[in-house]
């Protein structure tokens, strides 16, 4: 791998660490568990390793953002995540960041003077 490569892998990185929270936060009005969500989101272009998303489900959970409940029905339990009414407050203002983020890169990007 290249410095080049090796540098481009770092900074996508940390592009996605961002993104991922609200990628997950956007799919929990309806009950998921972590595998499901993954393939949700994979489904729809976005992977994410499980070791990735069980810790920051978790964390998710431990600000208030997520709501969980065990499912013991099935032939093993499974702990299903949802948004909480305090997540879908963040959702909102975050969705709009996103969106005026994306809008202003957008330009600074197609119209910026590159040098």
């Amino acid at each position: 791998m290249s410095d080049t490569d090796e540098q481009i892998g770092k900074l996508r990185l940390e592009l996605r660490r961002g993104i991922v929270v609200l990628a997950v936060l956007s799919q929990m009005d309806t009950a998921r568990y972590g595998y499901s969500l993954i393939q949700q989101l994979a489904a729809q272009g976005l992977d994410i390793e499980e070791g990735t998303l069980y810790p920051l489900l978790r964390r998710l959970e431990g600000q208030g953002l997520l709501e969980s409940e065990w499912e013991v029905g099935e032939t093993r339990p499974r702990k299903y995540y949802r948004i909480s009414p305090f997540g879908r407050d963040v959702l909102v203002a975050l969705r709009a960041e996103w969106l005026e983020t994306v809008e202003v890169m957008r330009a600074i990007l197609q119209g910026g003077d590159h040098g």
